[in-house]
């Protein structure tokens, strides 16, 4: 099992979710969060005056797929999220020990 954390763009998440279910996958995790990469921020401008906004707001997916479709998920992921241009994102992946259901206690992919 594979744990898959991919920071996007807000606007793309319903894309993402759509294109993901269609793939099979329908378990996720989805959090607000704000952060910086590469480009530091950007400049706005609000009432005449310019000012820099450090932390960008994103949204955080989380899930945890099968080894055998983690490529699927990331192409998924890569070609729905892409707008081409600075910010667009980040993907993490992680190995996952095990998983346990809390109801049934069931582990494994079973779990998932």
């Amino acid at each position: 099992m594979i744990k898959v954390e991919a920071i996007i763009r807000s606007q793309k998440i319903d894309e993402v979710k759509v294109a993901l279910d269609a793939l099979g996958v329908g378990s996720m995790n989805v959090s607000e969060v704000r952060g910086r990469g590469q480009q530091k921020g950007i400049v706005q401008n609000w009432r005449g005056a310019e000012y820099t906004v450090d932390f960008i707001p994103k949204t955080k997916l989380e899930l945890v797929v099968k080894d055998d479709i983690v490529e699927k998920v990331v192409d998924v992921i890569c070609s729905v999220a892409s707008t081409g241009n600075i910010g667009d994102g980040k993907i993490f992946l992680s190995p996952v020990i095990d998983a346990i259901r809390v109801r049934t206690k069931e582990r494994g992919d079973g779990a998932l």
